[in-house]
């Protein structure tokens, strides 16, 4: 084990440096896709008319190959973390917008009923009834933004050394070490299955009136 860890000085951090950069790069652009997905999704619902063209725009978007992004925004981020995270930002919305929605309007009309009846505004609905009943879904969103975004950082390789753990990927044919190859694909794929387990975890925390039987059904019905 003894130098399995080292790393080039090109790389610039250790090991743990790369996963906590890593993490950094992957997760802050999914919350922040989860923040901008909320409203927009909540106006789909009460606007039902928007909800196609909003989607539309959304896949499109998706569809755009993330190096071509990247070379859209160098111009004007340069070669830094914020030109990676924006694009991996833009394509959670295409599972967060649709998740969102079909959670939402997944709500019976009679609990929405019951909680205007007792005073609870649009606002206030949303926020109290329709996305804690629509939580298994949103999860299920997450767990898929995550998972892809930790897998998409790594292309941050061919833009100055944004990749991360991908950084290693880029150095280890560079200099010819399978050793560093191997740290960052298993590094890769052990954190991706790790921030998916502890998706699994705030899933049944949040949702402990949910039947164990029925959250795992959703789930399987949301991949």
């Amino acid at each position: 084990m003894n130098g399995l860890f080292d790393m080039t000085s090109d790389l610039q951090n250790s090991y743990w440096g790369l996963i906590g950069l890593h993490l950094r790069e992957a997760l802050l652009p999914v919350l922040a896709g989860l923040l901008v997905a909320l409203p927009v999704a909540q106006l789909c619902v009460r606007l039902r008319w928007l909800y196609p063209p909003v989607l539309g725009i959304t896949t499109v978007l998706y569809a755009i190959p993330s190096l071509a992004f990247f070379v859209v925004l160098i111009d004007y981020t340069g070669q830094s973390e914020i030109t990676v995270m924006i694009p991996l930002a833009v394509y959670s919305l295409v599972v967060f917008v649709p998740a969102i929605v079909d959670g939402v309007r997944s709500v019976p009309r009679e609990t929405l009923d019951a909680a205007t009846a007792m005073g609870l505004g649009p606002v206030r609905r949303y926020l109290q009834v329709q996305l804690p009943i629509a939580a298994p879904a949103i999860i299920a969103a997450l767990r898929v933004a995550s998972v892809s975004s930790i897998s998409l950082v790594s292309v941050g390789m061919l833009i100055g050394n944004q990749g991360a753990l991908g950084n290693l990927l880029n150095s280890g044919m560079i200099y010819n070490q399978p050793r560093l190859i191997w740290l960052s694909v298993v590094g890769t794929a052990v954190l991706a299955v790790l921030v998916d387990a502890a998706l699994i975890l705030l899933r049944l925390l949040v949702t402990p009136w949910m039947p164990r039987g029925t959250q795992d059904k959703q789930q399987g019905a949301a991949a």
